[in-house]
């Protein structure tokens, strides 16, 4: 990666998009850090250290700013999921299936729709944040907008604490908004997807700050501590060891053989060619652990939303983040089997590739053509996809169960979690595939001339 960057530094073209993703990604970090009014530091002092939950995520991938109640407070989640339900009602609403299948124009049109929805749920994510830890205002830990255009805490009129609340739901979804159009920016004008690139500043923001703590925790007034300092080394062996696991993983693939028969069309003939069909090992990424840590959060939220204390004590004794008992672990593991599935049967239909394979005059050795076709590609897929998936289920458990516990109530998880991992791996290799292609059209362009 270090080569293909020294490689793409030498080309201006290349050079300048660097530049403009730099630049974008520093207005971005600097909107991190902008405060909104009514919402003071240590928004999530709540929820203890160690647990792993959509809100630690989403905390995670803005580098803290969720957690500091700053202008990109909820970074780009709203987006995120906007993108997931378009894409799950593409497969349910024909309409919109037929939509994605027409080419640039249709592309253009279900951008609009997940920009569209973006402002809807960064406007409901702001509302339960802002509710769901209300209680915590009137305990004094955060000091409200309301207070400062009332006077006094609780003098404020009912139409002052609405127009307060009001003012805090703009600015969040106006962040989101903010953050949105910057990432579509890099991706224009820089290099790579920019929701990615987001997404990876803030989880590299959040690993910056962790690190920060834990030198500071070693060289505590002015003397080492041995003990933190050897925790942290074997803490970066085991996250070394487990950055090296999702690489292997998230580059391995089998690759399944074709072969095309010869076909004389006119005085032509095409065909007799020997090709693959890659399929990777994690096709799904990130998105079984999303989708099984938002169904874990979301009852909690819910609960915690409409002042179910009953329930609530209920949940976070049995399958809360930070129970004691195993069930909580259990039902994760059981949800990103489930959905790792689930998602790779919307990503890849064994029907559609056979049925291309055949209109090509194609044919897998020793498969016959059509429905067998088929059968043997959604036998390797699942057999790719269940071991992706206990691949996941075992890397989630494990900034709970080991990182977590070399380095105790120090956020551990936060920092390097298993989305976080998975995430910043995935975005790497994205990048440095795309400086690749990049430095290969420039050369080939150079080659025409």
């Amino acid at each position: 990666m270090f080569k293909t960057l020294a490689n793409a530094w030498k080309v201006k073209e290349i050079r300048h998009k660097i530049y403009w993703t730099v630049l974008f990604l520093i207005l971005y970090r600097i909107g991190c850090y902008i405060p909104v009014p009514g919402i003071g530091t240590g928004l999530f002092e709540s929820l203890e250290n160690g647990t792993t939950s959509y809100l630690n995520i989403m905390s995670m991938m803005t580098g803290g700013s969720l957690q500091n109640g700053t202008l990109f407070a909820m970074g780009i989640g709203p987006y995120i999921n906007a993108s997931i339900i378009i894409q799950l009602l593409a497969v349910a609403i024909p309409a919109l299936e037929r939509l994605s299948k027409q080419g640039e124009e249709g592309r253009k049109r279900i951008a609009a729709y997940t920009r569209y929805l973006t402002l809807v749920l960064a406007v409901v994510q702001s509302i339960g944040i802002l509710v769901s830890f209300l209680p915590s205002s009137e305990t004094g830990n955060i000091a409200t907008l309301s207070d400062m255009l009332a006077g006094g805490r609780g003098k404020g009129t009912g139409f002052t604490n609405f127009l307060s609340y009001a003012i805090i739901i703009l600015f969040y979804a106006a962040g989101t908004c903010l953050t949105v159009w910057i990432g579509e920016r890099i991706t224009d004008y820089g290099i790579s997807n920019g929701i990615s690139l987001l997404i990876f500043a803030g989880i590299i923001a959040s690993a910056a700050l962790f690190a920060v703590g834990q030198f500071n925790t070693i060289f505590l007034q002015g003397s080492l501590n041995r003990t933190a300092l050897w925790q942290t080394l074997l803490y970066i062996l085991l996250v070394v060891v487990i950055f090296g696991a999702i690489v292997w993983v998230d580059l391995a693939e089998r690759k399944i053989p074709v072969q095309y028969a010869k076909q004389v069309k006119g005085r032509k003939m095409y065909g007799g060619q020997n090709t693959v069909i890659p399929i990777k090992i994690n096709a799904n990424g990130v998105m079984p652990l999303i989708f099984a840590f938002s169904i874990m959060t979301f009852p909690e939220l819910i609960m915690t939303l409409f002042n179910w204390r009953g329930a609530l004590t209920w949940w976070s004794t049995w399958l809360g983040a930070s129970s004691r008992y195993p069930f909580y672990s259990i039902v994760l593991c059981l949800l990103i089997v489930f959905f790792a599935f689930f998602y790779s049967q919307i990503q890849f239909n064994p029907e559609d590739i056979s049925k291309t394979i055949q209109q090509n005059g194609g044919f897998i050795p020793g498969i016959s053509r059509g429905k067998p076709t088929a059968e043997y590609l959604k036998k390797i897929s699942n057999r790719l996809t269940l071991f992706g998936a206990i691949f996941l289920a075992l890397l989630a458990l494990i900034p709970s169960l080991v990182l977590n516990a070399v380095l105790q109530g120090s956020g551990a998880s936060g920092a390097f979690s298993a989305t976080g991992m998975l995430i910043v791996v995935s975005v790497a290799i994205e990048f440095n595939t795309a400086l690749e292609s990049q430095i290969m059209m420039k050369n080939y362009k150079g080659f025409l001339k």
